[in-house]
């Protein structure tokens, strides 16, 4: 992930100014993150080694939004909905 794109999803989810490290700013990074290696496993299904990159990701990100869900299940919300995760 290049850098502008880092910087456009933090500005995007942060909660604060300065904010980098919130648990939505962590995810929305995570699902880009998802989303890119979803994409490779696409064009190379053999690729065990993104595969295996591709699970330890999604569950952190699982961690991420359980962690969330339980101490702010208000932001936890907004956040799915911002992000499309779940329908």
């Amino acid at each position: 992930m290049d850098k502008e794109k880092k910087t456009e999803i933090i500005t995007q989810f942060r909660l604060k100014e300065n904010d980098s490290g919130s648990v939505e700013v962590q995810v929305a990074l995570l699902s880009e993150r998802i989303n890119r290696l979803t994409e490779h496993l696409k064009l190379y299904p053999q690729d065990r080694h993104s595969r295996h990159a591709l699970h330890g990701v999604i569950g952190q990100r699982r961690r991420f939004l359980g962690y969330l869900n339980r101490t702010a299940p208000e932001r936890y919300y907004s956040l799915i909905n911002r992000l499309s995760l779940r329908e």
